[in-house]
């Protein structure tokens, strides 16, 4: 009987983001884990493996490929309005409790994940490109699973994107190095990143450290890449107002025009002893993104509860710029330049 490993294996090819050790070993360097991973083992994403002392990764194919609003990235600032074209494949390096895309990002560590394979389509990067091109996608973007244990079959899409005169992006939870960071930069343009939480104990119960995701979206700010952070924001986890706090204040300490995007939790996976986030903790949160000096704060996946906080507002006058129900723009104001047309401040974003 063929098993979910042995399928995925076929679906693979040498990889780059790795070096070669003695013994056949390599330390991939695909993320903030960096996997020592002797010959025939695999690291800790379970889908990079090391056969005769070479790295192979995923390649030639997507386990989910949907053209969606930007919005949904989420991404606030970069083409609002305009349509993603979003490819994943399988397996992350994390493994946290409520993940909300488990059935993706848990194949090979979690048996009751398996059955996703069943949704493999092979594919070539012409073809992603060709299917972004007919949907009038502005953006690819690589999300459902963790993009960056698969970053070689991304930046060969990318690459060929960006001879198309498409943007790429990346949905992460920026768990990453400057090595892998350092190879998509010439293809990617925005980086959203999940900062799941401000405490380190609460990130090693999911398989991660924070400092490493607290490094990599100052990084990837330094390296000009536009990027958003997203929290989502579960009850009894990460919701008091300390850790909010702290959370935007760091996020202000990189930039003030990083929006900041407080999202809501609903049961699901390992996490279903708790209730979804009601509004008024989601309204709070965003409430303490702006006290801590954060220009563009929403809140999202509540549509039309949340006051004003889909909205993007002229952080100087305080007009009203893009007018949101869910994902789904009802109003654009900005100028070509995007600038705001009532005073004329530059508003940070790919416009």
């Amino acid at each position: 009987m063929t098993t979910a490993a042995d399928f995925l294996e076929l679906l693979t090819a040498p990889g780059e983001l790795y070096e070669k050790l003695e013994d056949n070993a390599v330390r991939c360097t695909a993320c903030a884990h960096r996997c020592l991973v002797r010959e025939g083992r695999r690291g800790i994403c379970k889908v990079r493996f090391n056969r005769g002392g070479a790295l192979y990764v995923p390649w030639g194919y997507v386990a989910g490929l949907q053209a969606d609003p930007i919005e949904k990235k989420p991404l606030y600032h970069v083409y609002p309005g305009e349509t993603a074209l979003t490819f994943g494949m399988l397996g992350c390096n994390l493994h946290c409790d409520f993940c909300q895309n488990w059935l993706s990002s848990q194949v090979l560590r979690d048996p009751a994940a398996d059955d996703s394979a069943g949704y493999v389509r092979r594919i070539t990067p012409e073809q992603v490109v060709t299917a972004a091109q007919r949907s009038g996608a502005k953006v690819i973007a690589s999300s459902y699973n963790e993009p960056l244990i698969t970053t070689e079959w991304a930046v060969a899409i990318f690459k060929l994107a960006q001879q198309a005169g498409i943007e790429c992006a990346y949905v992460s939870n920026g768990y990453a190095t400057p090595e892998v960071l350092a190879y998509l930069r010439p293809y990617l343009s925005a980086y959203k990143v999940d900062l799941k939480t401000m405490q380190d104990k609460h990130y090693r119960q999911q398989g991660g450290v924070l400092s490493n995701v607290l490094d990599t979206i100052r990084r990837a700010y330094a390296l000009g890449l536009w990027v958003e952070v997203v929290t989502l924001v579960v009850p009894g986890f990460n919701d008091s107002n300390e850790e909010l706090m702290e959370a935007a204040r760091f996020i202000a300490s990189v930039s003030a025009d990083i929006p900041w995007h407080v999202t809501a939790f609903h049961p699901d996976y390992r996490m279903n002893d708790r209730s979804r986030t009601p509004v008024n903790t989601l309204v709070r949160a965003a409430e303490i993104g702006e006290e801590a000096g954060l220009k563009h704060v929403y809140a999202g996946n509540i549509p039309g509860q949340t006051k004003d906080y889909e909205n993007t507002y002229c952080p100087n006058c305080k007009a009203l710029l893009i007018r949101r129900v869910g994902f789904m723009v009802q109003a654009y104001r900005l100028t070509e330049e995007g600038a705001c047309p009532k005073c004329g401040t530059t508003i940070a974003g790919v416009w």
